[in-house]
């Protein structure tokens, strides 16, 4: 029986949305606002989702503590209070979308993770903005 155990948490970022091989008016008509050279901030809310079996011994899929503490030391710790395009490494030549920085946390998580189980991460950028991806 597949059981899905989901944590919640928070980290707040700024990032400048562009690609430099293009014009500063073409990246302002693909990514407007988002675009600004002085970059902008974001309070991320993040859900993991984890699903797996039961352990027959413990009655757990994961120890939420243990992937509580995950989440700080992979994602919290690296991207809280960044900016994500300077300080984060994954970003250095990735655009930060949302679309791109939702990959990110689910590689990082996932190489931490045992590899039976499998995950689910949902950001929002916004509360009416968010994206999911479980590495399909």
């Amino acid at each position: 029986m597949k059981v899905t155990v989901s944590r919640k948490a928070h980290f707040n970022a700024a990032h400048r949305l562009y690609r430099p091989d293009w014009s500063f008016e073409k990246n302002d008509s693909i990514f407007g606002k988002c675009n600004n050279p002085n970059f902008h901030g974001h309070n991320y809310d993040l859900t993991v989702s984890v699903t797996g079996d039961i352990d027959p011994e413990t009655g757990y899929v994961v120890d939420v503590k243990i992937l509580k503490d995950f989440i700080k030391s992979e994602i919290e710790d690296s991207f809280d209070h960044k900016n994500l395009n300077i300080d984060v490494p994954e970003f250095k030549n990735l655009n930060p979308t949302a679309e791109n920085i939702v990959v990110v946390i689910y590689d990082k998580l996932k190489a931490v993770l045992d590899s039976n189980l499998a995950l689910e991460v949902t950001l929002f950028e916004t509360p009416r903005n968010f994206v999911s991806y479980s590495g399909l």
